[in-house]
C-alpha cells in the first residue's frame, strides 16, 4: 500500500499514467489495498468491485500503452455515490427498501465516465435515500480527520472516501448542500454545478427539482476534469440544459486579477461561528493578494426561502418513492420514514408557495451578477460537530432546513458553487469557503478556486491516518 500513490491529485495521476511512469493496474491495486486497509474503520463504501474494477484497468492499460489516450480520466479510479444506477451492480441508495436491486442500465454521468476510460471502484456510502438520516441496517461513514466527527451531508462517504485516499474523484449528489457540506467538514473540494448542467438521468432523486449532481476531488483542477466528462445535454434527462460543456480547465490559468467577488456582510455574520468567518475573511484576503476585487453586495433574504426547502423537497420525495411508500414504510429507516411522513401532509397550495418563493428569490439573487462575477460566503456555518451530536436516526424536523444556510439557498436558484479547503480549527479540524458563480458560472468559478488554491497550502494537507 502506497499512501503518496494514492494521495496524489487525478491531474498528478493522469500526467503518470500518460508518460507511462505508473500504470492504471498498479493506480488501482494501490487504492484497493488503502480501501481494504482503512475502510473497515471509516465505513465510506457499501460495495468495493476489485475484479470489475482490475478489468477496467487492464483494459486502460492496453489502451494507453497502444497510444489510444482517452483524456485526465483514462485510467483514474473513481468511485460513485451509491443512488447511481450501475448495470449489474447493486444500487441500495443505503436502504433496505432497495436491498439487492440491481439497475438493468447505467446512469448517464456513469456511462460517460466509464467512456473516458475511469476505472469504477465501487458505490459509495450515504444518509438514507440522501437525506439527513441514516438507516440503522448499514455503519455510518467516519470523518478521516476525527473519526468522533460528523462527515457532512448525504454524500458522506464520497467525502470521506476522496479525504482518505480511497479514490481520486467522487461523485455526490446536492440537494440542499450535500456535496459541499461534506466537502467543507473533510477538507476537499467539491462543486455543484448549475442545475441541469449534468444529467440526473439514472440517479435515485430526493427532491427532483433542486437536485445537483457533481463531483468530490483533492484540488479544484480534478474537480474540473470530472465535470468536463459529465457535463452535456442529455436526450434521457428533459431538465438536463442544452449549453455546451464548459472549459474549466482552460480557465484554471487566468489567475484572480480584477475579477470582482461579492461579500453580503449581513448574511456572512448571521448565525454562524466566528472561526467560519474568519476562514472566510483570511480566503478573500488571499484573493485580494492576487489581484481580485471585494464588492459589498446584498443578497436576498434566506429565512423565508429555508422554510420553503422542506415543503418543496419532501412533496417532490413522496413522488420519487410513490411506488415503495407507504406500501413498505416499515422498511424505511426512522429518520427517512418520518421525513416521507411530513411530505404527505404537504398541500398544493403549501407547495405552489413554495415554489413561488422559490422563484422569487432565485430571480432576485442572480441581480447580485450585475455587480459581481463571483459571490462569497462561508462554506458552512460551523465546523464538523461531535458525531453523537447529531441524532443518525432521529425524526424529520422542518428546523433541519436551518443547517442549510449558506447551502440550500443555491439549490433554490439553481447557481454553480464551489467549496474549497480554507484552513483548520485549533483542534484539527477542516474549514471551507464557498464561491458562487453565475449560472453557467463553473469556469470562473473553477479560476477563482484554483488562483486561491495555488496560493495556499491546505489542500495538500492529510487526514492523520497513515
Amino acid at each position: 500500500m502506497d499512501a503518496d500513490l494514492c494521495y496524489l491529485t487525478l491531474t498528478e495521476a493522469a500526467r503518470l499514467l500518460h508518460r507511462r511512469e505508473i500504470s492504471p493496474v498498479e493506480l488501482t491495486r494501490a487504492v484497493l489495498a488503502r480501501i481494504e486497509h482503512l475502510d473497515p474503520q471509516l465505513h465510506s463504501y457499501i460495495t468495493v468491485m476489485p475484479e470489475r474494477a482490475l478489468v477496467r484497468a487492464r483494459e486502460a492499460e492496453r489502451e494507453l500503452a497502444g497510444g489510444a489516450e482517452r483524456g485526465p480520466l483514462h485510467g483514474i479510479p473513481i468511485a460513485v455515490k451509491d443512488l447511481y444506477f450501475t448495470k449489474g451492480v447493486p444500487t441500495t441508495c443505503a436502504s433496505r427498501v432497495l436491498a439487492g436491486w440491481v439497475p438493468q442500465f447505467d446512469a448517464t454521468v456513469v456511462e460517460r465516465l466509464e467512456a473516458a476510460g475511469a476505472v469504477l471502484l465501487g458505490k459509495l456510502n450515504m444518509t438514507e435515500f440522501a437525506m439527513s438520516g441514516y438507516a440503522p441496517s448499514l455503519p455510518i461513514p467516519r470523518n478521516p480527520w476525527d473519526l468522533a466527527r460528523h462527515t457532512g451531508g448525504s454524500s458522506s462517504g464520497s467525502g470521506v472516501a476522496t479525504a482518505a485516499g480511497l479514490c481520486f474523484a467522487s461523485l455526490g449528489t446536492d440537494t440542499g448542500g450535500s456535496i459541499r457540506n461534506p466537502a467543507a467538514w473533510c477538507g476537499v473540494v467539491g462543486l455543484k454545478p448549475t442545475y441541469g448542467r449534468v444529467s440526473r438521468h439514472g440517479v435515485f432523486p430526493l427532491g427532483m427539482t433542486l437536485d445537483h449532481v457533481g463531483p468530490i476531488t483533492r484540488s479544484v483542477a480534478d474537480a474540473a476534469a470530472v465535470l468536463e466528462v459529465i457535463a452535456g445535454a442529455d436526450a434521457n434527462d428533459p431538465t438536463s440544459l442544452d449549453a455546451p460543456v464548459p472549459a474549466c480547465s482552460a480557465a484554471l490559468t487566468r489567475g484572480g486579477r480584477s475579477v470582482r467577488i461579492g461579500i453580503d456582510e449581513r448574511f456572512m455574520g448571521e448565525h454562524v461561528h466566528p472561526d467560519m468567518v474568519a476562514a472566510l475573511m483570511a480566503g478573500l484576503e488571499v484573493l485580494r493578494r492576487q489581484g481580485a476585487d471585494l464588492v459589498r453586495v446584498a443578497i436576498p433574504a434566506v429565512d423565508e426561502v429555508l422554510e420553503a426547502w422542506p415543503v418543496i423537497c419532501s412533496a417532490e420525495a413522496v413522488v420519487a418513492h410513490e411506488a415503495t411508500y407507504p406500501a413498505r414504510a416499515d422498511e424505511y429507516g426512522p429518520s427517512f420514514r418520518s421525513f416521507l411522513e411530513y411530505g404527505t401532509r404537504i398541500s398544493g397550495a403549501e407547495y405552489a408557495k413554495a415554489h413561488l418563493l422559490r422563484v422569487a428569490f432565485a430571480r432576485r439573487f442572480q441581480q447580485v451578477f450585475g455587480q459581481v462575477e463571483v459571490f462569497a460566503c462561508p462554506g458552512f456555518f460551523m465546523q464538523a460537530p461531535p458525531a453523537d451530536a447529531l441524532d443518525p436516526y432521529g425524526a424529520f424536523s422542518p428546523a433541519f432546513a436551518q443547517f442549510m444556510r449558506f447551502t440550500a439557498p443555491f439549490n433554490f436558484s439553481g447557481n454553480p458553487t464551489l467549496s474549497v479547503p480554507a484552513g483548520f480549527s485549533d483542534n484539527g479540524l477542516p474549514h471551507g469557503i464557498q464561491l458562487v458563480g453565475p449560472l453557467l458560472g463553473e469556469p470562473i468559478l473553477c479560476q477563482v478556486g484554483h488562483t486561491y488554491e495555488q496560493a495556499t497550502e491546505w489542500h495538500h494537507r492529510r487526514p492523520p491516518l497513515d
